[in-house]
């Protein structure tokens, strides 16, 4: 692979009788990323002995291949294509691909999760959705594969998109696209199918070209755990390694969980050819600050503006290593990043069997080899990043007397149960009803509201812009009319939270926040809907309706479905 080139590491899951193998098999066939002769010998022995070639042949070839070091050194597949080259994250099971991901060894930016569209959602499909749910991993795409078995038809597709995406968001795991395809024919995965021309959007291979890489640790805000403190003559250096952010001589900065804010006075350095005002991730460094505080190891420095999560209890996924039992109210050692303390686990919420991904039901502690999702506190506060949003500092391992027997990410503050689904931008917060769903319930004679599964967006996140009774754009902004504060999202993702009077009117369409299309079509409409907007909150008469009839067109991303019953969106999965 060319050093310059991006490269985008991405997982592909799903039950092996649905088509992963040959969904891979596919990419590196249409990507030509096999070894010269592997594809007319796979051929030639499938003819040999009788079967008919299949795509998923290639990919046991290939491995086989790069078991015996001929080609490529590394156990991971790999395909490139015009834009940029791919790493297909792979693992001989469940438990290895678990363990590499949160201990680190591998790490997934984005996943396709197959599904059999003639069989339909099975348990495995859920558990490899749960898969992502737990890893975190945001940027997903669903590839209903076979559609050659059910005559590529659309109602089913559709069908199997909305089972999919409600059980997914019920595990807020919201994916990006739903992509019909038939990887033994080719269908939908290097070009649109003639088969399908019902489907309008990309097929796979550009699909996967749209996939958002991270910014790089360089562009994420500044993460500088204290590693020690050293007294040079007058001076006290802060030492450490950057994990993350950029750093500058003069920056204001805060320093966690103390709450210290002072500014970088220098930038420490050898000999002068070393000199430099700005530092960067990945560099071990020593600074000076203005202010005489008292310092410690394990602290992190921040920028003011971008502070990390401070707490001492939160949620994490953990995988266990230890010989001993994972329990509830012993004392273990904690450490992450340049931070020990001691913790206990304060609850375990979820048990899964690594192996097999089955649920282990009444568990009251985790066995060697168990993924379990537990509560933990710690002694003190300390200072940490949700995984998915800093990889290096929302991982952790787990001290048992003197052995590391877990490694861990964390997934969230542990909150009070959320009643209804946010954006959220430091102190500013828009109640996002736009994502609840409306059915016509026959025993109730009635139109009814059901409560989307509440979650809060920051900053990144990808939203769910597409539910079962409603799909967005990729690009819109949603205002709530009560403080004129705009959530920007763009590619569906919460891109930012401004106030309208500070938004720049780009065509975008404009929804509220309970899901209503805002009749902006022009840069006039969005001058004047700006001014009712301001003249309805000054006024001390409710307007609201007259100024919904005029603005607001309910239906125009919504449909109303029907149900025979009430049901219940609050699904709590259990595998």
């Amino acid at each position: 692979m060319d050093i310059a080139r991006e490269v985008l590491n991405i997982v592909v899951v799903g039950h092996v009788d649905h088509g992963k193998s040959t969904v891979i098999g596919r990419l590196l066939y249409d990507t030509k990323s096999l070894p010269e002769g592997a594809i007319d010998r796979v051929k030639r022995i499938a003819k040999e002995k009788g079967k008919p070639f299949e795509y998923a042949y290639l990919l046991d070839a290939f491995e086989e291949e790069q078991k015996q070091g001929i080609t490529i050194d590394t156990t991971q597949l790999q395909f490139r294509t015009d834009k940029r080259d791919y790493v297909i994250i792979d693992a001989p099971g469940h438990k290895e691909f678990l363990k590499n991901m949160i201990s680190g060894a591998a790490s997934a930016e984005a996943a396709l999760l197959i599904i059999d569209a003639n069989e339909g959602i099975q348990e495995q499909s859920k558990r490899h959705g749960y898969i992502l749910s737990l890893l975190g991993i945001q940027k997903a795409y669903v590839l209903v594969n076979k559609m050659d078995l059910i005559q590529y038809s659309e109602e089913k597709f559709n069908a199997i998109k909305q089972e999919m995406n409600e059980f997914l968001t019920s595990l807020h795991v919201y994916p990006l696209k739903y992509i019909p395809v038939s990887a033994f024919h080719g269908e939908n995965i290097t070009a649109s199918s003639d088969k399908m021309p019902w489907y309008k959007g990309e097929p796979v291979l550009k699909a996967i070209d749209l996939f958002e890489k991270d910014k790089g640790l360089e562009g994420k805000p500044l993460r500088f755990p204290i590693q020690d403190v050293y007294k040079f003559d007058s001076r006290r250096i802060i030492a450490g390694r950057i994990e993350a952010g950029t750093l500058r001589t003069g920056d204001e900065i805060l320093i966690s969980p103390s709450n210290k804010v002072t500014k970088v006075k220098s930038i420490e350095y050898w000999v002068e050819k070393d000199k430099v005002d700005q530092i960067s991730a990945g560099m071990s460094v020593g600074i000076t600050v203005e202010d005489e505080f008292f310092n410690q190891r394990g602290e992190f420095i921040s920028h003011t503006y971008d502070a990390p999560i401070t707490s001492d209890t939160f949620k994490v996924s953990l995988f266990w290593m230890g010989k001993n039992d994972l329990v509830k109210n012993k004392e273990y050692k904690l450490k992450l990043a340049t931070q020990e303390v001691e913790c206990e686990i304060y609850a375990i919420n979820k048990v899964i069997d690594a192996t097999t991904l089955e649920n282990l039901e009444n568990a009251n502690q985790a066995k060697t080899n168990d993924v379990a999702e537990v509560t933990i506190k710690t002694k003190r506060e300390i200072c940490f990043d949700e995984f998915r949003n800093n990889q290096n500092t929302g991982r952790f391992v787990i001290v048992d007397g003197y052995d590391v027997c877990g490694g861990g990410i964390v997934t969230g503050l542990a909150q009070e149960r959320q009643s209804a689904s946010k954006f959220v931008k430091q102190d500013d917060e828009i109640v996002a009803k736009c994502f609840d769903e409306y059915y016509y319930v026959f025993t109730e004679g009635g139109i009814k509201k059901i409560e989307g599964v509440p979650h809060s967006f920051n900053i990144g996140d990808v939203i769910p812009s597409t539910g079962v009774t409603y799909e967005y754009p990729a690009d819109f902004n949603v205002v709530d009319i009560r403080t004129s504060l705009t959530a920007i999202i763009r590619k569906s993702k919460l891109q930012d939270i401004i106030s309208l009077k500070h938004l720049t009117y780009d065509q975008s369409p404009f929804i509220d926040s309970q899901g209503a299309f805002i009749k902006i079509h022009s840069q006039e409409d969005f001058n004047n809907f700006a001014a009712d907007l301001e003249k309805l909150q000054q006024s001390e008469v409710s307007r609201t309706a007259a100024f919904a009839n005029q603005w607001f067109d309910f239906m125009k991303f919504r449909q109303i479905r029907y149900l025979t019953a009430t049901k219940s969106l609050e699904i709590e999965y259990q595998i």
